[in-house]
């Protein structure tokens, strides 16, 4: 099951970014070019009858799975990235991390409005930066069609918080 791969690949440290934070590291499944196949058909799989015109990735992890998947599907990756990192005119809003503050910002022409948007992450901790991604493309006429994640840490309950966005709610391995 892709959930024990998941699990099997990731690897915990400790005290990152702070102290008591423990981080959920996803860069050993990228050794693995068949896990990260396995992951990417997961997710079509379990989206097959979700309506997506559009992926947005979220900084940065959010991208490695996000563009992949947007290209089985075929449809455009957009990249959902922090202040100061996009050429063109952007859309951007504030929100809070669980260890400090943060800036995420789109281009205004990322999407057209009324096109479905599924927002891709690596990992679901307490749902902020994903809240002000789906802020920011509701804000810019878009329809948030659901969530994927590689790794959800159900114990912040960030499920809960993004539910009344969108009860579309995929997490592969949920801790």
């Amino acid at each position: 099951m892709i959930e024990q791969q998941i699990k099997a690949a990731i690897r915990d440290i400790p005290d990152f970014p702070k102290p008591g934070i423990v981080f959920k590291d996803i860069t050993p499944i990228l050794k693995d070019p068949l896990l990260c196949e396995k992951i990417v058909d997961a997710f079509a799989e379990k989206l097959s009858t979700t309506p997506i015109d559009v992926i947005a990735g979220v900084e940065s992890r959010g991208f490695l799975f996000g563009l992949s998947l947007a290209c089985k599907l075929g449809v455009p990756f957009i990249p959902v990235r922090k202040a100061g990192k996009l050429p063109y005119t952007i859309k951007q809003r504030a929100y809070k991390l669980e260890y400090g503050t943060a800036i995420i910002e789109m281009h205004i022409d990322a999407f057209e409005p009324g096109q479905h948007v599924l927002i891709h992450d690596d990992l679901l901790a307490t749902g902020g930066t994903v809240t002000a991604a789906s802020e920011l493309i509701h804000e810019m006429g878009g329809i948030v069609s659901g969530f994927a994640f590689v790794v959800g840490l159900g114990f912040l309950n960030g499920k809960e918080r993004i539910a009344p966005i969108s009860d579309n709610i995929i997490v592969l391995a949920d801790y």
